[in-house]
């Protein structure tokens, strides 16, 4: 007696790709037209503040004043109050123990404040006493910050080139290398349109993220363009859907990683360079799997090869 066959039902995964393959082209078409909107807000937020990107006093300069205190405070009162009372832009962080508990406070102000009348206002603010001892004042130097930007900003622009030449040394193609560069491209841009949105302010350690955050792009779209171009075995389709299923992998699994760095850390500067690189990847998972992929298939198709 012939043993029957069970159907197998097909995978999320499976159906996941199959509704891609239907609307690959519309993909395509709303991540470039969500790249041009990342521009406009970094072009608003240009003309609005005169910065493409906020900085934090690390980068622009001022007084960080570190209260330790277990009372607890709404950071985000305290901080429009001593904005009333000091006339300057002010940001306030809590600050918390592997426990989970609150430890004290990280108050940004800017370069023009006098650090005698910040505790003035702190103390009438939250009505702590403030004895010596119990806080600390730093003062940020704003030319060595606008020193540190710049660099930076160097860095971000070599990291391009020097990418884009090793992409089309191997490659040799310039359609498909210059896919490569424009993801890159837009996760940087699209991570930093984002930060605009939700108001955060880049720090030093959020450079490096930046920096990250173009080789972990440049990851998944080699591995893409690779398997692509330079592998034969299969159908194209075959071909995209590996890439798919390896790639989302690997940047599914690094977002899990970077989500219990931000949940558990209580360092202010870890917890913004895991949220800056969460924010990235789950950029790059959209414009690898919807943008690249779609240049990559048109210029595989209209060379003759067809999945």
């Amino acid at each position: 007696m012939a043993e029957e066959v069970k159907e197998q039902k097909p995978s999320p995964f499976t159906k996941i790709v199959d509704l891609y393959d239907k609307h690959h082209q519309p993909l395509m078409i709303a991540s470039l037209v969500l790249l041009f909107f990342f521009l406009g807000v970094m072009g608003f937020h240009k003309m609005t503040t005169g910065e493409f990107l906020s900085k934090d006093i690390t980068l622009s300069g001022g007084l960080l004043i570190t209260i330790n205190t277990d009372q607890t405070i709404d950071t985000q009162s305290l901080a429009n109050q001593i904005e009333d009372k000091l006339g300057v832009s002010a940001d306030v962080k809590a600050l918390g123990s592997l426990s989970g508990g609150s430890v004290g406070y990280a108050i940004e102000l800017e370069k023009s404040t006098n650090s005698t009348a910040a505790l003035g206002a702190i103390r009438q603010v939250t009505g702590l006493e403030l004895a010596p001892g119990s806080y600390t004042i730093e003062d940020q130097s704003a030319g060595f910050g606008n020193s540190f930007w710049q660099s930076a900003v160097q860095a971000i622009i070599l990291a391009f080139v020097f990418m884009s030449i090793v992409v089309f040394l191997y490659f040799r193609v310039p359609i498909p290398s210059a896919a490569i560069v424009l993801c890159g491209f837009a996760d940087t841009i699209g991570t930093m349109a984002v930060m605009n949105l939700i108001g955060m302010k880049l720090s030093t350690g959020g450079v490096a993220a930046l920096l990250m955050i173009i080789g972990y792009s440049v990851d998944t779209d080699i591995l893409l363009s690779s398997r692509l171009l330079k592998h034969h075995e299969g159908s194209l389709d075959q071909r995209i859907h590996s890439s798919i299923k390896t790639g989302l992998t690997m940047q599914f699994t690094a977002i899990a990683a970077l989500t219990a760095l931000w949940i558990l850390t209580p360092a202010t500067l870890l917890k913004q360079i895991a949220e800056i690189l969460i924010i990235g990847l789950i950029l790059d998972t959209f414009y690898t799997w919807f943008q690249n992929v779609g240049i990559l298939r048109w210029y595989i198709t209209r060379k003759g090869e067809h999945g």
